[in-house]
């Protein structure tokens, strides 16, 4: 039997999560921020503060785990010939569904990965999250159950499924060339942190095989929480969820053992205790994941398998962080921005307009 088609069973995608439930930790160990072994939607945002899209000077680096997914990912693609450059589906309702994704996930401080990341380090907060994008992908799924759809993508040119492979090549080679120096706010054209969670991680080596590993891994067994929960609510079907299952509980079992388990609210690594808004940020980001058809890893793994239109939302995310940090949108572990209410609300209109506007009438 083929890799592809034993990473694509049950036990496969199951294997995938408790893989990623051992080395999100291990980074976490090896530098990443607290509960942050790997967090798509910080780390996207991190990236953004690196080539100055914002000037939040503690979250700013070039995270190669972000490299490592969308080139893993291409990897996979291209040895198991599943590498199918297309495009043209809506593609700016994509990135504004990106942009409103990352401002969701950035008031609660995390993309769904982290939210089962800090619920498996004992951050109870993660509760809330979860219950809140389960909340927002089921409204996505009452769209998607009354026609919604935003089209079919169609072939394109073999470069433009090479458009942002090549982008993450830059972001390596700008990273190689113009490394960190020690206690330097900068290093040629890229931003560093001296101080905050942008200022942790693991090393660019380390990191990058992992984000390479875990690129092959996910798109091979197609691994997505949102596509987790939607299949459970829409179909009862548990051959996804399976997946973050394992993440979780491998996880929370590695945490243990290397002693990065701490439970309850208040005190927890780069997260904030109000209850309403953890819920109603990952509401708004799982109503946003759930109407572009992924969570963001899974939007970095097709865009590393051709998916132009997975690459507009992956934009429209690292450009929402720019507008989140800018413009007082984004949480910190004090508590929410000065503006992130009113982000959130304008999010839940946009999404819900793109919702009830892009739904097949039946014949």
């Amino acid at each position: 039997m083929r890799v592809k088609n034993v990473l694509a069973t049950r036990w496969g995608i199951i294997a995938v999560g408790a893989i990623i439930g051992i080395l999100a930790p291990v980074l976490q160990k090896m530098g990443n921020p607290g509960n942050m072994g790997i967090c798509v939607a910080c780390f996207e945002r991190d990236i953004a503060g690196a080539i100055g899209i914002h000037r939040a000077a503690v979250v700013q680096y070039m995270r190669p785990e972000i490299i490592g997914f969308v080139l893993g990912a291409l990897a996979a693609a291209l040895i198991f010939r599943e590498y199918r450059p297309r495009a043209g589906s809506a593609p700016i309702v994509r990135f504004i569904l990106g942009v409103f994704a990352m401002i969701g996930a950035l008031v609660f401080l995390g993309c769904p990965w982290r939210a089962l990341l800090r619920l498996a380090g004992g951050d109870l907060n993660a509760i809330l999250g979860l219950a809140g994008l389960a909340f927002g992908i089921w409204i996505g799924t009452l769209f998607l159950k009354g026609g919604y759809n935003l089209g079919r993508a169609e072939p394109t040119y073999t470069s433009v499924g090479l458009l942002m492979p090549l982008v993450m090549l830059g972001f390596l080679a700008l990273a190689l060339i113009y490394p960190q120096v020690p206690g330097e706010p900068a290093s040629g054209v890229l931003f560093y942190s001296v101080k905050g969670p942008g200022a942790m991680h693991a090393s660019l080596i380390v990191s990058l095989i992992v984000g390479l590993a875990i690129g092959i891994l996910a798109q091979q067994s197609r691994f997505c929480t949102m596509g987790a929960f939607r299949d459970l609510i829409l179909f009862g079907q548990t051959h996804l969820f399976g997946g973050i299952v394992a993440l979780l509980i491998v996880a929370a079992v590695t945490n243990l053992i290397l002693g990065q388990f701490n439970a309850g609210f208040a005190g927890q690594p780069v997260a904030h205790t109000l209850h309403v808004w953890n819920f109603a940020g990952m509401a708004l980001a799982g109503l946003a994941f759930a109407l572009a058809g992924g969570c963001p890893g899974r939007q970095l793994f097709l865009a590393g398998e051709g998916d132009g239109d997975a690459a507009v939302f992956v934009i429209g995310m690292i450009v929402g962080a720019g507008f989140a940090h800018n413009f007082g949108l984004a949480s910190s572990p004090n508590g929410l921005g000065p503006h992130g209410i009113a982000a959130l609300v304008v999010g839940f209109i946009a999404c819900l307009f793109i919702g009830f506007t892009m739904r097949k009438k039946a014949a």
